[in-house]
């Protein structure tokens, strides 16, 4: 449905968006996220240029690449995929991307709109956690006056998503790893949004009868001779108990298209 809406967007408006996507490294799961995320674009029309450059490169220069997309008027919208090696300041990055082309939402000026609840027209709010609020929304999952406890606060997915539930009136428990104690919160959250990186994090014994749980967590563990990505979740387990999405094909989908919908927009921005 989203991409749908994405793709008549395009040909109501003659749109030709152009999607930039910068990787530092050689780290395999990054590589991975970011061939699928182009090849994504380009099977919905959206042109996908990539710019992969070596573990060395400096911060000057990764910021002189991100002035040039800043300039260019052919390039719509453009993402910095993470995590950049140790020489790299992460936020002074994404602090320098346009906020009009930021598409992955991590500009300090969009993550302000997501506090203030203004993101909806001009601003893009952080692609994960827009899916996040999208899947509850599309199963319909009941959220004001819900307890909502979130285990994580990365500035990409925890502190977002805790403030996009607690724009829909949910009361929210923030949780990290300094929490004690965890099951406590997680056995009353009637939505329960794991992003914390620990592969098996949230057993069954921790959650509530029939409670909505999103697994974000993206973990690659090595089983026998293959690589397998897990959640946050036992999630063999926690199915026969309460509602949660799987992973892979969980959250993963939704966050490309929420990209995707985002380039869209930056385009028709542009364009206007």
């Amino acid at each position: 449905m989203l991409l749908a809406a994405a793709r008549q967007t395009m040909e109501k408006n003659n749109l030709q968006p152009h999607l930039a996507i910068v990787i530092v490294g050689e780290d395999k799961p990054s590589q991975i996220y970011v061939k699928k995320k182009k090849q994504k674009a380009e099977s919905l029309g959206i042109q996908a240029t990539l710019h992969s450059l070596p573990a060395s490169t400096s911060e000057k220069e990764l910021l002189k690449l991100v002035d040039k997309l800043n300039s260019d008027p052919a390039i719509h919208g453009f993402i910095i995929q993470s995590p950049l090696p140790p020489q790299i300041n992460t936020q002074k990055v994404f602090a320098c991307i346009a906020p009009e082309k930021d598409v992955d939402g991590f500009h300090p000026q969009n993550m302000g709109k997501v506090f203030l609840n203004i993101n909806a027209e001009q601003g893009f709010a952080p692609a994960t956690p827009s899916g996040i609020m999208y899947l509850l929304d599309y199963y319909k999952v009941p959220l004001e006056g819900k307890h909502a406890v979130v285990i994580g606060r990365s500035n990409i997915v925890g502190k977002p998503v805790a403030l996009m539930l607690l724009h829909k009136n949910a009361t929210v428990t923030l949780c990290h790893t300094k929490t004690r104690e965890l099951a406590k919160y997680t056995k009353e959250a009637d939505v329960l949004i794991a992003a914390a990186g620990s592969p098996g994090l949230v057993k069954a014994d921790m959650v509530k009868e029939g409670a909505h749980i999103i697994d974000v967590g993206t973990t690659r563990v090595k089983v026998g001779n293959e690589d397998k990505v897990v959640g946050d979740v036992d999630f063999e387990h926690v199915i026969k108990k309460a509602y949660c999405s799987p992973v892979p094909g969980g959250v993963g989908p939704l966050t490309v298209a929420m990209l995707l919908s985002n380039t869209v927009k930056a385009a028709l921005h542009a364009k206007k």
